[in-house]
């Protein structure tokens, strides 16, 4: 097109919906990059969720474990024994309520049956065989699913030893001080 030369009618057209489409595309790509993240947020959200809820009800069975009013340590036949413990006097909860598991949306926990006392359960796991991101349990225990991650009463009691001692390293080098 010469200097001078008139326009012909159209001469531009299609460049504004090359513009619009390639505008389209962008924020495409845009939302698929953060739904992608709020995927991977979400995903962890549960698996923190997995590792609070699994770590109470291991707790509660600990918990009932120690409060069994005449020796051996007797575990729970079911989740309902942590909710009301009728076998002392005085009835006790080990547990406020029974946990929705994350990723499966149901109190449907697996219950790990403990070999020394058969129709009783000393730990508890989800049943999803969802790939987790995490790698590792809080045991250091390698982890690929949901279901991989074991929730017992024997590690729920290292936890609290462990809390009680790094709770009285302050108290005793406070007292040992002049």
């Amino acid at each position: 097109m010469r200097t001078g030369e008139p326009r012909r009618p159209g001469a531009q057209r299609g460049y504004s919906y090359l513009g619009v489409l390639f505008l389209v595309a962008l924020t495409a790509a845009g939302l698929a990059a953060l739904g992608q993240t709020w995927r991977t947020a979400a995903q962890r959200e549960k698996e923190r969720e997995l590792m609070f809820r699994g770590g109470e009800i291991a707790r509660a069975i600990a918990s009932y474990q120690r409060a069994t009013p005449q020796p051996p340590a007797q575990s729970p036949q079911s989740l309902d024994d942590l909710l009301l413990d009728r076998r002392a006097t005085l009835p006790r909860h080990h547990l406020r309520k029974v946990y929705v598991d994350p990723f499966t949306r149901a109190t449907d926990w697996e219950l790990v049956t403990d070999p020394a006392q058969p129709g009783r359960f000393h730990a508890v796991r989800s049943r999803s065989d969802q790939l987790l991101l995490m790698a590792h349990g809080p045991d250091g225990e390698p982890v690929r699913r949901a279901q991989d991650l074991v929730f017992s009463a024997q590690a729920a009691d290292r936890g609290l030893a462990h809390q009680a001692d790094a709770a009285s390293a302050p108290a005793a080098a406070s007292t040992a001080s002049p």
